[in-house]
C-alpha cells in the first residue's frame, strides 16, 4: 500500500495529467474550428492548403507540450520522493503500528 505522501503525489500527478490533456483537447479543437473557418472564407486552394497545414502544426505543438508536461509531472514527483520508507506515524491512540494501551 503506498503511503499517504506518495498516494497524495500520485493523485497530483493524475490531475495535472488530466488537466494538460483537456487543454491540448482544446488547443486541437481550436485550430480544427480555425482551419474550417479559413477554408470555409478563401477560395484559393494555396491558402487552404496553407491552412490545413497551420492546423496540423498546431495539433502536433498541442501534443507536444501535452508530452513535455506529463514528463514534467512525473519528474517532479520522482523527485519530491514517494514517501517509501517513510514512516509518519511512530504508534499511539488508534494507530495499527503502536502498542496496545
Amino acid at each position: 500500500m503506498q503511503s499517504g505522501k506518495s498516494a497524495m503525489a500520485t493523485a497530483k500527478e493524475k490531475a495535472e495529467n488530466v488537466a494538460a490533456s483537456a487543454k491540448a483537447g482544446t488547443e486541437k479543437a481550436k485550430a480544427t474550428v480555425e482551419e474550417k473557418t479559413e477554408k470555409m472564407r478563401s477560395r484559393d486552394p494555396a491558402e487552404k492548403m496553407a491552412a490545413e497545414e497551420r492546423e496540423e502544426m498546431r495539433k502536433g505543438e498541442a501534443e507536444a507540450e501535452k508530452r513535455a508536461a506529463k514528463e514534467q509531472h512525473a519528474e517532479e514527483r520522482a523527485t519530491t520522493g514517494t514517501g517509501i520508507g517513510h514512516h509518519p506515524h511512530t504508534g499511539g491512540f488508534g494507530s495499527s503500528t503502536g502498542s496496545a494501551v
